[in-house]
């Protein structure tokens, strides 16, 4: 009895344990399930990081805006000719008692010049403060280098560069802004400054004005070696280009005048009457007795060490190739403000000019900016604005000249809606008004 019941304890021990089979379908279903939310999960994370990582980023390392860049407005200089006017009376003064006037006559005039003498030590010293002159306002200057890739027929990668002249024009604290001549460097992949004290570093390309073939380039201050920005910076100043007697004044040509570059040029303004006629604003031309090349770039200097005008040998008559001539640098003011700003540039599509006094007294022609031409399929050709138009208003401010006409454009910008005024010719010494509400477009 015993003996069973320990037989029977025995076998209730005893188990057989089976394993469960694995369902392959299932286990695969979960692992594709598993897989699958991973790279969703993953997906989304990526996403939110793009969406968020620049607000995150401006957030804690806000980028600072380059501040509005605004050059002072040209105030025309007084000719000491015109200064001398007003201070001579219009009455010969009564000399006080005991006073005489004194009268010089032609014979003392030349007597006291004839003991005026120079020697070749005062013409030593003459060109030796000119040079020194040149060498002080170098700082302001900046060779532009565009660097352009080409492939050769090994399938080698070569590089070919080609150089022009540029000028620091202002320093808004984060960026140095550079003007150049930029019609032959428009292919550049890479552009490069070198400065006065062999500095290179690489700039980008701010706005370029293709009508003069000027443009604005932009330098990061923090590219820029700690050395070079100890001490005063060097940004030139404006001179006025605009006075009515500009011929004869001493002028330097810096940068590349005769197509090499560090080259200089002294001479003197010959003219400064003719105008370069462009689409919605119009040049004044100063023409130098320096002769250059017909590549020639860079900058004319008057003597105070003021930037006059910048060097362009594009608009030249073909008669006069050699002789170095320039953009008066206060007729680029404001379009030179635009292109600082990276600001787009409103544009119309006329050119004109002033309507003469005489044309105003003899034909009643007013006074306005006078239409020369209107561009095909422009602005103003849409709106209706005739060849012969005179333009006396602009969203209710007075133009009384076609300067007045470029700069009312270039406060405006492309896609605003302008109401322009002008005067129409019925007949013969009669003009009608009309008003146009004008669309701008964009300067290309």
């Amino acid at each position: 009895m015993p003996d069973s019941e320990q037989g029977n304890e025995s076998d209730f021990m005893i188990e057989k344990l089976k394993v469960k089979p694995v369902n392959k379908k299932k286990l695969i279903r979960k692992t594709i399930i598993t897989a699958a939310m991973a790279v969703i999960f993953g997906l989304i994370a990526c996403f939110t990081f793009l969406i968020l990582e620049p607000v995150l980023n401006n957030w804690l390392y806000p980028e600072e805006e380059p501040p509005f860049v605004v050059f002072p407005e040209d105030l025309e200089e007084m000719s000491p000719e015109d200064m001398l006017a007003e201070n001579i009376p219009t009455e010969s003064p009564v000399p006080e008692q005991g006073q005489e006037g004194v009268v010089l006559e032609d014979e003392q005039i030349q007597e006291i010049l004839s003991e005026v003498t120079l020697d070749l030590e005062n013409y030593e010293e003459l060109y030796s403060a000119l040079s020194s002159y040149a060498g002080r306002m170098k700082r302001y200057m900046v060779t532009v280098t565009a660097v352009t890739s080409n492939v050769d027929w090994f399938q080698d990668i070569q590089e070919s560069k080609s150089q022009r002249s540029g000028v620091i024009i202002y320093n808004t604290g984060i960026e140095l802004l550079v003007l150049t001549d930029f019609s032959s460097l428009a292919s550049a992949e890479r552009l490069l400054l070198t400065f006065y004290d062999d500095t290179i570093v690489e700039a980008q390309l701010k706005q370029w004005d293709k009508e003069t073939g000027l443009a604005v380039l932009a330098v990061d201050l923090l590219d820029m070696p700690e050395e070079f920005m100890e001490g005063e910076f060097p940004v030139v100043t404006f001179a006025s280009s605009n006075g009515r007697n500009l011929a004869g004044t001493p002028v330097i040509a810096l940068g590349s005048p005769m197509g090499i570059s560090d080259s200089m040029g002294y001479g003197m303004i010959t003219s400064s009457s003719s105008t370069l006629p462009m689409t919605d604003r119009n040049y004044r031309q100063l023409m130098t007795d320096i002769c250059g090349s017909r590549n020639a770039s860079g900058m004319l200097f008057n003597l105070k060490g003021q930037l006059l005008g910048v060097i362009t040998q594009s608009q030249i008559n073909s008669d006069m190739e050699n002789v170095i001539a320039a953009y008066g640098i206060s007729d680029l003011q404001k379009i030179l403000q635009k292109m600082s700003n990276a600001s787009a540039v409103a544009y119309m599509g006329i050119r004109g000019g002033d309507v003469p006094r005489e044309a105003n007294q003899q034909f009643g022609v007013p006074y306005g900016a006078y239409v020369e031409e209107v561009a095909m399929d422009s602005p103003a050709m849409r709106a209706g604005i005739q060849r012969g138009d005179v333009i006396t208003g602009m969203n209710g401010t007075s133009i009384a000249s076609y300067r007045g006409y470029s700069n009312a454009l270039l406060d405006l910008l492309p896609g605003d809606m302008v109401d322009v005024v002008v005067r129409r010719q019925a007949q013969q010494g009669e003009y009608r008004e009309m008003s146009f509400s004008i669309e701008l477009g964009e300067d290309n």
